[in-house]
């Protein structure tokens, strides 16, 4: 083997273990369960990435947007979001937790909730603040993350590289011919 085919498959082994890494960073994209709705003095919208874990980690996350129901208004410092989750399907406690402003924002803020086990939960949203209650509910499928281990993405791989190697030191076998 020469060292040009070595720096070659040297290079894309590691361009594919690289690849592999920043794969595993993004587990997919939040996505609406409530979407500008009209909740006592409030629109409220709420995203979600219901993931579920074994570990016991807080996967289950949940972004709660709050609006002024009423033009010229603002919201309150004070207003706060409540994140219940019950599950529907298997067994499991109900569980919630208090959502915290996103970079000291109270018209976003930010809960995360351990989801157990894979299946649907009702979640309910509840604000409470100086104007007035307010309460939207929405059912959520959990899921487990279902992308493969970098490593496994890297095994998978691995016969792809290794037949491109040996195309490209016939390609310059035949060449140097």
């Amino acid at each position: 083997m020469s060292q040009r085919s070595a720096r070659i498959a040297g290079g894309t082994l590691i361009g594919v273990l690289l690849a592999t890494g920043v794969g595993h960073a993004h587990s997919g994209p939040p996505f609406p369960v409530v979407s500008n709705r009209i909740a006592g003095a409030y629109q409220l919208s709420v995203w979600t990435d219901p993931d579920t874990t074994d570990d016991g980690s807080a996967a289950g996350r949940f972004w709660v947007t709050i609006l002024p129901g009423g033009a010229g208004t603002t919201i309150p410092a004070e207003t706060r979001a409540t994140v219940s989750i019950t599950p529907l399907t298997g067994s499991g406690p109900a569980r919630t937790a208090v959502a915290e402003p996103v970079r000291g924002d109270v018209a976003s803020q930010f809960a995360a909730l351990v989801m157990d086990h894979e299946g649907r939960f009702h979640v309910r949203v509840t604000i409470a603040g100086p104007a007035g209650p307010a309460e939207v509910d929405a059912d959520v499928d959990a899921t487990y993350d279902l992308r493969p281990a970098p490593w496994l993405i890297a095994l998978y791989v691995l016969p792809f590289v290794l037949v491109g190697f040996l195309w490209i030191k016939l390609m310059l076998r035949r060449r140097g011919r």
